[in-house]
């Protein structure tokens, strides 16, 4: 083994490390976001369900019999 090696590997272990810690922690932040927005649109959709439902119950009972 050459006194080369005593750099090199320490050195791209320490590279990989680096980049494999930069890249989880966008994937992880993307994740996050995304859930986030999910969460919102299942929110919203929700709301309008419910809407819907309160205008359709408002309506019956506004009908004449």
């Amino acid at each position: 083994m050459t006194s080369g090696h005593i750099l090199f590997i320490p050195g791209v272990l320490f590279v990989g490390a680096f980049l494999g810690f930069i890249l989880g922690t966008r994937a992880a932040r993307n994740q996050f976001d995304l859930e986030r927005k999910r969460e919102a649109e299942r929110d919203a959709a929700r709301e309008a369900r419910a809407a819907k439902k309160a205008a359709a119950a408002a309506a019956s009972t506004d009908k004449p019999d």
